[in-house]
């Protein structure tokens, strides 16, 4: 494992057993966002770096029973959290990397990523393999549910310009990654960028 994945996976492991205690009114914001992705009954769609599991319901909802549902995470403690919350029964957990997905080229309609791209190591790389999985035409939400200043204030650091998520930088990631940004949200309630995979 590399010194990226196991610091990745240091963090969140410490994290794990409180996770969904510290942000318990979160529910509603990953809501709205996979109602921003448009899925319909029988779309297949990954939340990447899925953590405890809390898109899983509402992207199954938004799938309903034909449709399928993946969680996708590089930390075991995570995804025993989201077993123990009852999250599996909303979709299959794996066991795996963002940066080399077991899945088959152009499966998928559609990828979730809350909180994602800040954990990504390698960003292009990352977002490559992301847009592998998905057909053209399919979407990616990046998502958190506070904004990039709000976020940053609540580390207690300023937000600076190189923030991979700042449109102008996060455009031109996208863009040359296999997706085209289509929509972008960063409020103090909300981050959520939306593209679309490209031909």
């Amino acid at each position: 494992m590399s010194d990226d994945q196991t610091r990745v996976q240091e963090f969140f492991t410490a994290r794990a057993a409180d996770w969904d205690s510290r942000f318990p009114d979160d529910g509603p914001a990953y809501a709205a966002a996979v109602a921003e992705l448009g899925l319909r009954p029988g779309d297949r769609v990954l939340d990447a770096g899925c953590g405890t599991g809390r898109a899983l319901p509402p992207l199954r909802a938004a799938v309903g029973p034909s449709g399928v549902v993946l969680g996708a995470d590089l930390t075991p403690a995570m995804l025993r959290e989201a077993v123990r919350a009852g999250r599996d029964r909303d979709g299959a957990l794996l066991l795996s990397d963002v940066a080399a997905l077991p899945l088959r080229s152009h499966s998928l309609d559609a990828v979730f990523g809350a909180g994602l791209i800040s954990h990504l190591p390698s960003p292009a790389e990352n977002l490559r393999e992301l847009a592998r999985v998905v057909r053209p035409g399919g979407v990616l939400a990046l998502f958190h549910p506070i904004g990039r200043a709000a976020l940053a204030a609540r580390h207690g650091r300023p937000l600076t310009p190189d923030d991979l998520r700042a449109e102008s930088n996060l455009r031109p990631l996208l863009a040359g990654s296999g997706w085209q940004l289509t929509s972008y949200v960063d409020e103090d309630s909300r981050f959520l960028a939306l593209a679309v995979r490209e031909d």
